[in-house]
């Protein structure tokens, strides 16, 4: 199972919100790409980069910050917020970005989704974010009626390369992920599923690994940068023993 460390940007700085309220962003960082670089120097396989002020203006905002990062790190990015029209997907891959993360649009405009997973084999994820169980838009600020497994499932001949499920009562909170609603999840597609949303210490992770569902990987923010996980430490813990 992957560990992607999350480096979510707002106004340029590197941030973590609780439960998605853009007014209560908590800066750990000022240069992001000084955090990409030590994520990557812990051993980091992967990084998870959010554009948050993109994801409520539907265009990218922190572009800047996106190409420092690029330029300062050696390991895939993906990356998603604000990424709504096929012109923003080819210049996000174009620029390097490993993988684009489609949340809005895989409910406003499915057919998109599909496009361009099929013009970009192994290059698009989509992003499932949900309260209840129910699939929120922009930025998380609109509240939909669409079930999260039913859309998953929607997507299943898609060609897509992930879904990146996040539960957001649970994100930034400290307080655990949403095992058995990212288990269900993984049981219900056969796309491989990333956890993401209140991952706060090595047995949260330990517990997703060990749920017995086929999970990718799973996404943390807050508690790396608090410390409640030593990232080292944690990504020692999630490779399958030889």
């Amino acid at each position: 199972m992957i560990l992607y460390p999350a480096i979510d940007l707002k106004d340029g700085a590197c941030v973590r919100l609780l439960k998605g309220d853009m007014e209560a962003a908590t800066v750990f960082n000022t240069n992001p790409a000084d955090q990409a670089r030590a994520f990557q120097t812990a051993g980091c396989e992967w990084l998870h980069l959010v554009d948050l002020n993109g994801a409520f203006a539907g265009e990218p905002v922190n572009a800047d910050a996106v190409s420092a990062i690029l330029e300062a790190v050696d390991v895939p990015v993906q990356l998603g917020g604000g990424i709504r029209d096929m012109a923003t997907i080819e210049m996000w891959l174009s620029k390097g970005i490993r993988r684009v993360i489609l949340g809005t649009v895989a409910v406003e405009d499915p057919d998109l989704v599909r496009a361009a997973a099929k013009a970009f084999p192994g290059q698009v994820a989509v992003g499932l974010d949900a309260r209840n169980g129910m699939v929120a838009t922009r930025g998380w600020a609109e509240e939909t009626e669409i079930k999260v497994t039913d859309l998953a499932r929607s997507f299943e001949d898609a060609g897509i390369a992930a879904i990146i499920y996040t539960d957001i009562n649970r994100d930034g909170a400290m307080q655990g992920p949403n095992i058995p609603a990212t288990a269900a999840l993984a049981y219900a597609v056969s796309i491989p599923v990333i956890a993401s949303g209140g991952v706060s210490s090595l047995e949260d992770l330990i517990a997703l690994r060990d749920c017995g569902a086929p999970l990718d990987g799973a996404i943390s923010g807050r508690a790396l940068y608090d410390g409640a996980i030593d990232l080292q430490e944690a990504l020692k813990t999630l490779v399958p023993a030889s």
